[in-house]
């Protein structure tokens, strides 16, 4: 019996380790507490139509930010993605509103667009050994510019076909929306294919060591271009959640979107180094973000406050990083 109550014991501290371990109990426990907080000091931000109100708020970051996760896993970084999102959705509102495309067709040229620019920012890291950082700061001026222009104007009196994500439906008297829905079935093919496929982790093994990850026969020249091809969907899909809330083609919009889905990214425990994070990490970051700038906005504090304490969580989430990849060394 005491053999038996030793291995109980052993098992349960492994499994309390491992708990503790765990990149998203940082986050987790962060978002607790600021819901908390936001509770004692706003009532109205405990009820399920704020809630609704924070989950459409973060719609099209937490959907970049999908795809920015799969590129600082493998130790990258995406700029672009907010200027492509912007002219994803203005091409597919124009397309559909002014052209009379068929919208179907539209949304599906609109996203193509924005996969395009995901295969040549793979392409030039990987044929030319640019750096990440070079490589979408580029693609990033060129996806704004192309943007301004197409058009300088907003483009309204779309299709019912291109806002029906922001349609919502009715639970227990909380209005929710479909964007919301494919916010959340994104995310759970994401964690499926990271945990559970072997795509999924070769975006891992590359961005741990991507010599090693090479010897072990994984093409990760293949592996790179993959990578930023499927964020640069994602970027489509969150251009046309952004048309769907919103209601226009807007060529100003995601001008902060490159900055915030890192920032919910780096919230959420992904490491900058690469090779370490959880993609349900990045949605507890974008919920963070969301609380905090909701709660603050509840509370009466302006919104410059608001990016300031959104700049110091960038910088607290790095820095325990940094001395935690540190001190693995």
């Amino acid at each position: 019996m005491s053999a038996i109550a030793t291995t109980l014991t052993k098992n349960r501290a492994s499994l309390g380790k491992a708990i503790l371990s765990s990149p998203i109990i940082g986050p987790l426990a962060a978002l607790l507490l600021a819901c908390i907080f936001f509770a004692v000091m706003t009532p109205n931000f405990m009820t399920g139509p704020n809630f609704s109100l924070i989950m459409q708020q973060v719609m099209v970051v937490g959907v970049l930010a999908i795809g920015q996760t799969l590129v600082i896993l493998t130790a990258g970084i995406d700029l672009s993605n907010g200027a492509v999102m912007a002219l994803s959705g203005v091409l597919m509102a124009s397309l559909a509103a002014q052209h009379h495309l068929n919208p179907v067709l539209a949304i599906l040229l609109g996203i193509g667009i924005a996969v395009i620019f995901g295969a040549v920012n793979g392409g030039l890291l990987t044929g030319i050994n640019l750096p990440p950082f070079i490589v979408t700061l580029g693609t990033y001026s060129i996806a704004y510019a192309l943007t301004r222009i197409y058009t300088t104007a907003t483009i309204d009196k779309l299709p019912k076909e291109l806002t029906a994500l922001g349609s919502t439906f009715n639970i227990g008297g909380t209005e929710i929306t479909f964007g919301t829905l494919l916010m959340l079935l994104l995310y759970v093919i994401t964690w499926f294919a990271l945990k559970y496929t072997k795509a999924g982790r070769s975006v891992f093994a590359v961005g741990d060591n991507p010599e090693a990850a090479r010897l072990a026969g994984i093409k990760t020249n293949r592996v790179l271009i993959g990578v930023y091809t499927v964020a640069a969907f994602t970027y489509g899909i969150a251009a046309l959640l952004l048309v769907s809330r919103t209601g226009v083609g807007d060529p100003n919009a995601g001008a902060t979107a490159n900055m915030d889905s890192i920032t919910a990214v780096v919230v959420g425990g992904t490491s900058m180094f690469g090779g370490r994070g959880s993609i349900v990490g990045t949605f507890i970051g974008a919920l963070i973000v969301g609380v905090f700038r909701n709660g603050l906005q509840l509370m009466g504090v302006p919104a410059i406050y608001q990016v300031l304490i959104t700049g110091v969580l960038v910088i607290a989430a790095v820095s325990i990083d940094q001395l935690t990849h540190r001190n693995k060394r």
